[in-house]
């Protein structure tokens, strides 16, 4: 089944969002399409949430959802196969999806019931394509950053497209091939920027606890997981080669004349490998306290907690913004006895990893390390000259891998890109299939 011709004929759909469509094809609103319901009561059965990525799935089956569900499930609604769910605060996302579970959402959700004998998976498609999400922003009302409240009223008045059936059936064929040749192409990329970043952490590593000259005569360490390092290497802990600066703790309200508004650096604005300006918070503080929490060029600074995979998440500091002062939850690491690159280099390998996950206080996918037990971290420290050329070399090396990351991740993009436009164009008549 190919898509081999464009239809022929076309009608307005009365929607500025969805433009003209093919003139065979039905144009309900959704009331006469999905009917509200609201059964509660099935505290036992599975729980359920609607994503924007992949529809409706088992709560349980993602860890990146940090919204706790009741202690009382009672209240949340039952969900059968084929009903419309969808996050009534983030359907301007793309959070709707045709369930093709059963189980339980909570009670945020609007749940809709089916009064009709199309696919449901041509239902599903439609209501996820992106011009239909740009409608749902049209009916959705602002409360609070990052959330839009849909309005029912509205949406129930939402017009849904409806092609003959056999015609549903040979979209949702197509698509199912189409989209999963791409998903495959993703997967398989995906898995190989992975290898990528696991072979540039193991290059760093070994750079950093071993140096360059395979010849090198070594000694133990006396550190599990750090193994021998090279004779000539000292290994101090790092409270006696750099001070570790503690940041600002939220919560005062200041004023007055000895009050200045100055920038602050929150744990977002520090990432892996690089640091994120482009949204930098301001903090009123006593110009008495600046010097005390501001940054200065070359600190490295270091998050003190989050996923277990990146504890020790961090960059060095240029003085990119004069005057910025950092949140309690970023570390700012001042080096006397080694260089910053160095120690920036060193906290994100494997074995830096180790010392951090030893030493962090667990919880559930997030962990966090303590000033004092930083302080504690053994530091692999060759000569100056010799931390220069293992540097250059790492430099080269990850550029190269680094390049291919970012080609690699482009391509990803625009398979994404590619799936979501076919999608598009083949449930809003832009495309004729044909079996």
């Amino acid at each position: 089944m190919t898509p081999t011709r464009r239809h022929t004929s076309f009608k307005p759909s009365g929607a500025r969002w969805l433009g003209d469509v093919p003139v065979h094809w039905d144009v309900k609103p959704l009331w006469s399409m999905y009917k509200p319901k609201k059964i509660t009561g099935h505290p036992i059965e599975t729980l359920l949430s609607v994503y924007r990525d992949y529809g409706v799935i088992e709560k349980s089956s993602r860890d990146d959802n940090k919204n706790r569900e009741s202690e009382d499930l009672s209240g949340y609604q039952l969900v059968v196969r084929g009903d419309l769910v969808t996050n009534k605060m983030k359907t301007w996302q793309g959070s709707i999806a045709v369930s093709g579970l059963q189980g339980i959402v909570s009670p945020a959700y609007y749940v809709y019931d089916k009064l009709h004998a199309g696919n449901d998976s041509f239902f599903h498609h439609l209501f996820r394509s992106s011009p239909f999400v740009t409608g749902y922003q049209s009916i959705s009302k602002g409360i609070r950053v990052g959330q839009w409240d849909l309005e029912a009223d509205k949406f129930r008045l939402f017009p849904v497209l409806i092609p003959p059936r056999p015609e549903q059936d040979a979209i949702v064929a197509y698509l199912d091939g189409a989209t999963s040749r791409i998903d495959t192409l993703v997967v398989k990329k995906t898995r190989f920027i992975e290898l990528l970043r696991e072979k540039r952490q193991a290059l760093i590593t070994h750079a950093v606890t071993k140096g360059l000259d395979p010849n090198m005569q070594m000694k133990d360490s006396g550190i599990e997981w750090l193994g021998k390092v090279p004779t000539h290497w000292t290994i101090p802990k790092l409270r006696h080669i750099a001070s570790v600066q503690t940041g600002l703790a939220l919560g005062k309200s200041l004023s007055g004349p000895d009050v200045i508004s100055v920038p602050y650096l929150r744990v977002a604005n520090v990432q892996d490998g690089y640091l994120k300006l482009d949204d930098v918070a301001t903090v009123n503080i006593l110009r008495s306290d600046l010097d005390r929490y501001r940054l200065q060029a070359n600190d490295v600074l270091m998050n003190e907690g989050g996923d277990n995979d990146k504890l020790g998440r961090g960059h060095i500091w240029r003085d990119e913004i004069a005057n910025c002062v950092h949140q309690n939850h970023v570390f700012a690491i001042r080096p006397h006895g080694v260089s910053s690159e160095w120690l920036n280099a060193y906290k994100g390998s494997t074995s830096a990893q180790s010392f951090f996950t030893f030493r962090s206080k667990q919880t559930t996918n997030l962990a966090s390390i303590s000033s004092s037990n930083l302080r504690d971290l053994p530091v692999p420290r060759p000569p100056e000259e010799e931390q220069v050329k293992i540097l250059a070399h790492i430099s080269s090396a990850t550029s190269r891998i680094d390049t291919l990351i970012a080609k690699t991740e482009r391509s990803v993009e625009l398979l994404r890109e590619h799936r979501t436009a076919l999608i598009t164009a083949a449930v809003t008549g832009k495309i004729a299939l044909s079996n």
